[in-house]
């Protein structure tokens, strides 16, 4: 039975989200949301995440949103101190907000960045303490999150681990059941 999973996915730049409250982010979170709840009902108790912006900080902010109704906790474990100086002021303050909020975080390593093996680090530490992870990644396009789809997919031939993915196709789909699922849709 899963218990944890990681959770990890594309940073808001990378999926052409230059705001904080650009309305796309409403519909990836909802995805996000979609595919939680049933994990959750079968028995999920913890969510891991790095707290990088996007993906990340939004699947923090969902499972907060998901912990008035279910038994969910949610960790942040970014990969060294301070991950968050370089980002812009608005995305500093909703990753502290987050912080504030979360059942557990604790920087993996105790120190500032010094280089890409503390990522590397991060993932192999993820995927370790991890029973499966969720990946939002669209494999046609690349970025970031194929390194980590990559180590999960090396971790998963020796582990028993379970890869799921939300796709952009995933994210439509979403789009599509909102619409419909509001009254107005229909007057037209």
């Amino acid at each position: 039975m899963m218990k944890v999973l990681a959770v990890t996915g594309y940073k808001p730049m990378e999926m052409g989200i230059f705001k904080i409250d650009d309305s796309k982010i409403e519909y990836v979170k909802e995805t996000i949301k979609r595919r939680l709840i049933p994990l959750i009902e079968e028995g999920l108790e913890w969510i891991l995440l790095s707290g990088q912006m996007g993906v990340e900080i939004w699947t923090g902010e969902v499972i907060l949103e998901l912990k008035e109704e279910y038994d969910i906790k949610v960790g942040i474990f970014p990969p060294f101190l301070n991950q968050e100086q370089r980002w812009p002021e608005a995305q500093q303050e909703q990753y502290h907000l987050l912080l504030d909020s979360v059942d557990f975080t604790q920087p993996l390593y105790q120190k500032e960045y010094e280089g890409a093996y503390q990522f590397k680090a991060k993932d192999q530490w993820l995927l370790d303490k991890s029973d499966a992870c969720l990946i939002l990644y669209d494999e046609e396009t690349g970025g970031s999150p194929g390194y980590f789809l990559d180590k999960a997919k090396a971790y998963q031939e020796k582990h028993e681990y379970e890869i799921y993915m939300i796709t952009p196709f995933d994210i439509d789909e979403t789009v599509q059941e909102m619409m419909m699922e509001d009254p107005a849709y229909w007057l037209n």
